[in-house]
């Protein structure tokens, strides 16, 4: 949610900064329903202290009245007396108009990130060179040979969307889950392993709510009266944990990982690009997140930015990073930086981690704010969270670029003693 007083102070700059996401003349209007409405809600504010202020008086001078045995002055008719009512449920009608539509915004891009899509995105760093492999296989060929992943299983049990892995397939998925936390505790992450099933008040906080709440997996109203959904990332649930909390300023940066599967509507890919564990219903992922003070947040992002980039070097994968522009990253975040491994099979580049920057945006929604030592006023904490790392990415991509000329897999240095083997070979 984005900062009330800097929209009633430079609203051309909260203008222009929108109009790398919205268009120009969507963004005014939505300007101008906020400034009308805040200018409603100080109206009544006012107005309803005023006839507090009245009220009190009024009782002041009954007591006196009383007290020296002066005839009191008669009170105001009931009817004139039920106007303070009005007037706060007045209030309560405009602030949840207020609220809502200040929700439905955008967060303000960083200055150095760029209007456009896709298109607009910039390579910022490029790890080593595409891996020479003489006959491509792609990573559900691979897989299937190898007896890896079991494709047509999965969909028997979930339906389209989902897959099982299967022997050393499982193996290998689990094996690159635990060295990945591994490399979370040794970098200072704190574990954490939260529930699954998320109240609607955790998806509001990330930024996720109301936006983009049919994209997810809601449990029914009579299920879970107060609303609850299966999480897409553990982002919101590291989030969610501290809604409504004062954290203390000595401990900030807070940094915390999670590891989750992350379940999510969006339909499974049918383009070669997005096969197979590329994309469905249903994934593995471990996620680094972090709380910190304002002028914290640059360092920060680079050292997550760092991080990210070194677990996937230390596998041995080729990789690039890209600076995303500000209608292709989330809507919640100012920055994005994704970490996109190579894919042999398609040429192209796939997101293994999106790393971000989301500034004091899900810290208002979720209420997560700090105190300077020996201070009275609290601030906004920033928050960054980024992908460390998504296996369902990282597996096709080791499958692909490690692939040799028999059909068997080099099993990536960092992962053989987990895995018990240096190789993967076909299934006789």
């Amino acid at each position: 949610m984005l900062d009330m007083e800097l929209i009633r102070k430079d609203r051309e700059a909260v203008a222009t900064a929108l109009a790398k996401r919205l268009d120009p003349a969507e963004a005014n209007r939505a300007l101008d329903d906020i400034q009308r409405l805040d200018q409603e809600r100080r109206a009544l504010i006012t107005e309803i202290d005023a006839e507090r202020q009245r009220r009190k008086a009024e009782a002041r001078a009954y007591a006196e009245a009383k007290r020296t045995g002066v005839t009191p002055e008669p009170v105001a008719p009931e009817a004139e007396r039920k106007q303070l009512a009005e007037l706060e449920s007045q209030l309560d009608e405009v602030q949840s108009r207020l609220r809502t539509t200040m929700s439905e915004l955008p967060n303000l891009p960083a200055d150095d990130v760029v209007a456009g899509g896709k298109e607009a995105n910039r390579v910022v760093r490029t790890f080593g060179e595409p891996p020479a492999v003489e006959k491509v296989r792609d990573h559900v060929e691979l897989s299937r040979a190898l007896g890896l992943v079991d494709h047509e299983r999965g969909v028997k049990l979930g339906g389209s969307g989902f897959w099982m892995y299967t022997g050393l397939g499982a193996r290998l998925e689990w094996a690159l889950v635990n060295w990945l936390i591994e490399q979370n505790i040794q970098a200072g992450y704190e574990f954490l392993l939260p529930p699954h099933l998320l109240l609607d008040s955790a998806g509001f906080a990330a930024g996720q709510f109301p936006k983009f709440y049919d994209d997810v997996y809601h449990l029914d109203k009579q299920s879970a009266p107060r609303g609850q959904f299966l999480l897409p990332t553990a982002e919101t649930a590291i989030l969610g944990a501290f809604q409504d909390e004062i954290l203390e300023t000595a401990k900030l940066p807070l940094k915390a990982f999670a590891y989750t599967p992350c379940y999510r509507r969006e339909a499974a890919g049918s383009h070669s690009d997005e096969r197979g564990t590329v994309r469905g219903h249903q994934f593995n992922k471990v996620e680094i997140f972090q709380f910190t003070l304002p002028e914290q947040a640059g360092t920060a992002l680079e050292a997550m930015v760092g991080h990210v980039e070194g677990l996937v070097e230390k596998l041995g994968l080729h990789f690039q990073t890209s600076l995303l522009a500000a209608g292709d990253s989330s809507a919640a975040m100012k920055k994005t930086l994704d970490v996109e491994v190579w894919m042999p099979s398609t040429g192209k580049y796939k997101e293994v981690s999106s790393v971000s920057w989301g500034g004091d945006y899900q810290a208002r929604r979720a209420a997560i704010r700090y105190r300077e030592p020996g201070g009275k006023q609290t601030r906004f904490v920033h928050t960054l969270n980024g992908s460390a790392l998504a296996t369902s990415r990282l597996f096709p991509a080791i499958l692909e670029q490690f692939q040799q000329p028999d059909g068997s897999v080099v099993v990536p240095e960092v992962l053989r003693d987990k895995l018990g083997t240096d190789l993967l070979t076909p299934v006789r």
